[in-house]
This record gives structure tokens, sequence and C-alpha cells, in this order.
């Protein structure tokens, strides 16, 4: 049965590439993971991630943007992302027929003009827009396992097996802690030296 809240499955193309019909009224954002040698007509395949199967395989046009921005090293691009849209008023047999075009992309800071072969004998200049790529932001460690672990982590302190800074480092691995978090671990280090003054206090008793 067909989800009708996402309908845009049920017009993919059958193939095992990237169609420009793949992008009617949408954008689509790609990192490159690979970059392959393709057939004399679509010399250059690239591999991103989510792919499925159906790889990027840039126009002549757009094969000559790639090389401006990030070079003619195929093997340099991995990383790098770009955004994808359909050009509906994209020709070929003299036909419009739509094609995939590059808006943004990654390695550049301020936008770009190349100058395409529109026609034979001329050229007009295409802009691409720099691209910023949001870094993920990393998951909150667990408010209920914190209060669960605190305890261990202040016995680990108390009994100089671990400083605050080591636990925090540690489990800062598994999960971002609030400010408040770590201001409550570094207080075991603080406890901690308040009961060894105590206990340095009482070897040296006052005189009567």
């Amino acid at each position: 049965m067909t989800d009708v809240t996402k309908l845009r499955s049920t017009i993919e193309p059958k193939s095992d590439q990237l169609n420009a019909d793949d992008l009617i009224g949408t954008t689509k954002t790609i990192t490159v993971t690979a970059v392959k040698s393709g057939t004399p007509d679509q010399p250059v395949t690239i591999n991103y991630e989510g792919d499925g199967g159906r790889p990027y395989k840039p126009c002549k046009s757009m094969r000559r943007v790639l090389i401006y921005l990030w070079g003619d090293d195929g093997r340099q691009w991995a990383g790098h992302s770009m955004t994808l849209y359909c050009d509906p008023s994209v020709k070929f047999g003299g036909v419009q027929v739509g094609g995939i075009r590059i808006s943004h992309a990654t390695g550049i800071t301020k936008k770009v003009d190349v100058a395409l072969t529109v026609t034979r004998g001329k050229k007009s200049p295409y802009t691409i827009e720099p691209l910023k790529v949001q870094q993920e932001q990393p998951a909150m460690y667990p408010p209920e396992k914190f209060e669960k672990n605190k305890s261990a982590w202040q016995e680990l302190v108390t009994s100089g097996k671990k400083t605050p800074d080591e636990i925090i480092a540690q489990v800062q691995k598994s999960g971002q802690l609030t400010d408040e978090q770590t201001a409550e671990i570094r207080a075991f280090g603080q406890q901690s030296q308040t009961e060894q003054s105590d206990d340095d206090e009482n070897l040296f008793p006052d005189d009567d």
C-alpha cells in the first residue's frame, strides 16, 4: 500500500543513476564518497552517501564546474558536498528534457562564476554558491544514566583513581554533558580535597 504522505517514491525513475526527474520540486545535497571512471558517454561516476546504488553521473558542463572548483584529481573530491537541482530548461537534441545542475558546493568561500558553453561559439557565466555544511550536534548524555553513574564516578575521584577531568573526558565519548553536569563532576574533586584536609587535621590535633 502506498504511503500517501510520501508520494515522491511513486515518481522515481527505474534507473541505475540519479536523474533530473528525481529532483522535480526539490533539491538534493550530497557528500561525495568516491569517484570512478564510467563509459565514454558518461565518463565520470560519483558515489555519495546514501546513493542506494544510483550514483550521480555529471554531464560535461557540470564536470567542468567540478574540475574548476575541486581540481582534476577525482580522488580529492571525496568528502566534498554539493547541492543538486533539476533545471527544466536543459535541452538535448533541441528538446527541453531537463537536467541536473549544481547550485552550491563546498570548497569555496564566496560565489564563483564559471564560463560554460551555451551554444557553439557562445559562453555564459554559471554561478555556484558556497555550501555551508551543518555539523551534527553531538547527542546529549542521557540524564537518567548520569544520575545512575555519578555515585560510582564520585567514588573513583574520592579514591584517587580518576580526576574529575578524566571522568568528564571519558563520559563525553558517549554523549555531551551539560554545564551543570560538568560542574557537578568537578565538585567531586573539591569534596575530595575537603575530606583529605579534614583527615590531615585529625592527624595533628591541637595540643591541650
